[in-house]
Parts: C-alpha cells; sequence; structure tokens
C-alpha cells in the first residue's frame, strides 16, 4: 500500500517536473498557440499598412481644416514691438517695474528688477476689425480681417529648447510625437506621392533641434519630413551614377522581398516603415521635382510672395507650403530662426519681419483666393515673447534688448475653423502678466486639433502602459476662437 502510493506519487512527480522542466508546460502551449495565432494577425496588418501605410481616417467630428501650416518664429518675436502696443511702457522707459508685478518671477539673462525698454516702433489699426500692429508688418495689415490675434498666449518654459519642444510636442524633453506625428496619426495621409508631414527651415538653426518635429514613441513613419534648402530637396532622392530606373527598380524589388521576410519573422513595426521610406522615395523622385518647380509659377504669384524661384527663403517656403495644401500634405512646419532678440531688438525686427511678413500675408492671401483656406489652418508664432524690461549687458556686448518671457506672447491664427478679424485676450498695461483670456499652450494645441476635427481627449497613443495624448493632461479648445 505504501510502496504502490509511493510509486504514484513519484509518477505525479515526474510527470509535472517532465512537462515543466521541458518547457512544454500546458500554459506555455497554450500561450505559444495565442503568441503565434497573434504574430500571425498583425504580421497580416503590418502587411496592409504596407500597401496604404497611413490610409485616411474620420476625425473625431466634423474638420474645418483639412491641413495645418505651422509658421514657427523660432527665437521668440517681441510681441510688445509687434502686436502688444503698450503707452504705459514708454512712459516707464527708464523705470524698473512696480515690485508687485515681477514678484516671484526669474529670467534667463536679466535682474527682475532692470529698466524698461519702450515700445520701439509705431502702431496703427488696421482693417474694419481695428488690429493694431506695428509698422513692421505692413504686409500682414493688409490681410488683418482675415487673421484672429491672440494675445493673452502663455507658455510654462522659459528657455528656447524646452518652450521650442513644449509648444511642438506637448512636452518640454525630446520623446513624444509632434504636433505634425499627431495629426498624422489622428487623420491619416491624403496623398499617397509625397509625405503627409514635411518640414522646412530657412534660417541658422533650431534650438530645439529634429526633436521638434520627431515621432516619439510612435512608429518612425510618423515622423517629418525635412526638406533641404539646396541640392536635393530630399537627400539622396537623386540615383548615383550608372544607375538607371529598371536597376533601381530591381534592387527595390529585392530589398523590399527581404524585408518583408524579415517583417513577418518578427512583426517589427520599424521594418514596415523602412519599406513605406525606400517606395516613397520612389515617388518622391517623379512629384518632388515638380513641387518644387515653382517656375511654373506666374510673375504675379512670385511677386505676391516677394520670392526668387532658385533662391532659399521663407517666402519661397511659404509658396511650396500652398503647393503641398494642393497636393493633398497634411502638415506643414515652417521654422524661420533668428528672433532670440538679446540685444538690438529693433534691428533684429527690422530683418525678421522684412524676411517673413510678406510671405506670411501672401500664404494667407494665396490660400484664399484659391478657395484653400477655409480648410487650411495657417499659424504664426514662436516659442514664447519677450520682456518690457531691457537687457543690456556690457560683458556680452547686448545693448537695447529683450530678455525671454514665458507669461505673455502673442500668436496669429488664419483659416480652417478660425473666426477671423478678431483680436484675443489682453494683458497688463505693462505687458508683463495675462489679464484676460489665458490661452496656455496646451488650449493652443487642442484648438489646432479642433480645427482638425480631433478632440485632444480623445486622441491618444498607448506607450509604456498609459494613454498618452498631445495635451498631457490639460487644456482646452479656445471657443473664442473658433469659427
Amino acid at each position: 500500500m505504501n510502496q504502490l502510493s509511493f510509486n504514484t506519487t513519484a509518477t505525479q512527480t515526474a510527470r509535472r517536473q517532465f512537462l515543466h522542466d521541458c518547457g512544454i508546460g500546458l500554459g506555455k502551449i497554450a500561450l505559444g498557440s495565442l503568441l503565434a495565432s497573434s504574430m500571425a494577425r498583425n504580421a497580416n496588418a503590418a502587411e496592409q499598412t504596407l500597401v496604404n501605410p497611413f490610409p485616411p481616417k474620420k476625425p473625431h467630428f466634423a474638420a474645418k481644416a483639412k491641413a495645418v501650416i505651422h509658421l514657427f518664429m523660432a527665437g521668440a518675436p517681441s510681441q510688445l514691438d509687434l502686436f502688444d502696443y503698450k503707452p504705459k511702457l514708454a512712459e516707464y522707459e527708464g523705470k524698473s517695474i512696480p515690485p508687485e508685478v515681477i514678484q516671484g518671477q526669474r529670467y534667463a539673462f536679466i535682474r527682475a528688477d532692470a529698466a524698461c525698454l519702450g515700445p520701439q516702433f509705431k502702431f496703427a489699426k488696421h482693417g474694419q476689425s481695428g488690429a493694431e500692429l506695428s509698422t513692421m508688418l505692413p504686409h500682414l495689415a493688409k490681410i488683418a480681417d482675415q487673421v484672429c490675434i491672440v494675445k493673452s498666449c502663455k507658455t510654462d518654459q522659459f528657455n528656447h529648447a524646452p518652450a521650442q519642444l513644449f509648444f511642438n510636442t506637448g512636452f518640454s524633453q525630446p520623446g513624444r510625437p509632434s504636433l505634425g506625428s499627431w495629426a498624422l496619426y489622428g487623420l491619416g495621409a491624403e496623398s499617397a506621392d509625397l509625405p503627409a508631414f514635411v518640414v522646412m527651415s530657412t534660417g541658422a538653426g533650431i534650438s530645439g533641434g529634429a526633436a521638434n518635429w520627431n515621432s516619439g514613441f510612435m512608429p518612425t513613419g510618423y515622423t517629418g519630413v525635412r526638406l533641404r534648402n539646396q541640392g536635393d530637396a530630399i537627400l539622396n532622392v537623386s540615383n548615383p551614377a550608372g544607375i538607371d530606373a529598371q536597376a533601381q527598380r530591381d534592387t527595390l524589388d529585392l530589398v523590399g522581398s527581404l524585408n518583408r521576410q524579415r517583417l513577418a519573422t518578427l512583426n517589427d513595426p520599424e521594418i514596415a516603415t523602412r519599406i513605406q521610406s525606400y517606395e516613397m522615395a520612389n515617388r518622391l523622385q517623379t512629384s518632388a521635382p515638380d513641387l518644387l518647380n515653382l517656375k511654373s509659377e506666374d510673375k504675379r504669384t512670385l511677386d505676391m510672395y516677394g520670392c526668387d524661384p532658385d533662391k532659399p527663403s521663407f517666402a519661397r517656403a511659404c509658396l511650396l507650403a500652398r503647393r503641398m495644401v494642393e497636393r493633398g500634405v497634411r502638415f506643414i512646419n515652417i521654422y524661420n530662426e533668428g528672433w532670440d532678440a538679446h540685444s538690438d531688438v529693433s534691428g533684429n525686427l527690422k530683418k525678421n519681419c522684412g524676411a517673413t511678413d510678406q510671405g506670411s500675408a501672401a500664404l494667407v492671401a494665396d490660400l484664399q483666393q484659391r478657395g484653400l483656406l477655409d480648410s487650411t489652418l495657417v499659424v504664426w508664432g514662436g516659442e514664447f515673447g519677450r520682456t518690457p524690461m531691457v537687457e543690456t549687458n556690457t560683458a556680452l556686448g547686448r545693448s537695447l534688448g529683450r530678455d525671454h518671457h514665458p507669461q505673455a506672447y502673442t500668436m496669429w491664427f488664419a483659416g480652417g475653423g478660425i473666426k477671423p478679424g478678431q483680436t484675443i485676450g489682453a494683458t497688463d498695461e505693462l505687458g508683463f502678466h495675462v489679464v484676460d483670456k489665458p490661452c496656455h499652450v496646451h488650449d493652443l494645441q487642442a484648438t489646432i486639433l479642433h480645427c482638425l476635427g480631433l478632440d485632444h481627449e480623445r486622441l491618444t497613443y498607448h506607450y509604456a502602459g498609459r494613454d498618452f495624448r498631445l495635451t498631457d493632461v490639460h487644456g482646452h479648445a479656445v471657443k473664442e476662437m473658433l469659427a
């Protein structure tokens, strides 16, 4: 009896050990079956994305805008000398701002009790809306009734790179998806021959770098494609010497076949992205030259933008953006760097407004005359504002400049979903704090998404165990801005 019991127990133990130690436990068998089924489904889904990696998606609600052109003035324009006229500031010139106004504030390069610097230019009201603008913006003045000016913007960041990232990705450090990535993720692409998210720059460098248009934790296919100002607009889009169209097609087919085999094995979305990139590059060899051939534009259009079709410029980038919208590009970033006026704010604005004002205004006017403005949202602005106080530093060779000012700055919006001909928000008499209708960066991001028919609270991406969103985790669409 005892022997029988012992043998039975030993047999059961041996069986358990066999099933466990050999790695073929029933649980593992079931899990392996589930994983195999899941991998097959995922592989099929990944294969489908190769046919159309970003199929158009329905928005959360009826959208006014189909595309966004974001004119980002990197370095931060001085709102006090362009948009937010403060006569009282002139009276305070040479005097410190009252302590109760500046208490608790910190700055990058000046003391909080630095003397004030009055407006550097004259202002005038324009259009039926009575928009008050600096003499540095004569072209914007002509379309004053087509734009919505927001004087009450504010941000959490007071240095360039974090503030640029904050506006473009909703977070002050690299690693989050950008606005364009979210738009592409939420709505898909309309064009098969051009990237859905395109980036151009017209200056000396962007503090936040490529993280401003990166896809973050989304697949890299959602990253913006940067067009270069010289040479091939897209790196390596031209064939090397000795490679004709047939040799290229054979190469793509062979590499594509190998990548598909690897994709079926690993189900790595980055492999799918690589395949898509090869095919898009092939199509761009035809579509990019056509897009970039501005000589097809008539003289009247070129003169309106003030651009030479053969020379890189902000105006040329604006004209290219209009052509991209016509061809179904979803999101376009144009960065114009150089607005960081720590010294000679007057000279800085003359230079930068001279380079950007005509092109920005022409873009809005051109979209309108072609019936595209109602479906295209144009956004203009920087990462923060400039201080009412002057920056002077003999050691650094600075004088008559303005420091970083996150507490209040101005942006303007036009087109798809925006109510034109109005000015929203206000700052105090010295332009220091917002006193009416504050618009946090997350509010502006939510508004941009709203114009695209996307609810910023519902547009989420699951990563690292939780759902992320662009406005992580607050903000609201500014109703006063919406048509």
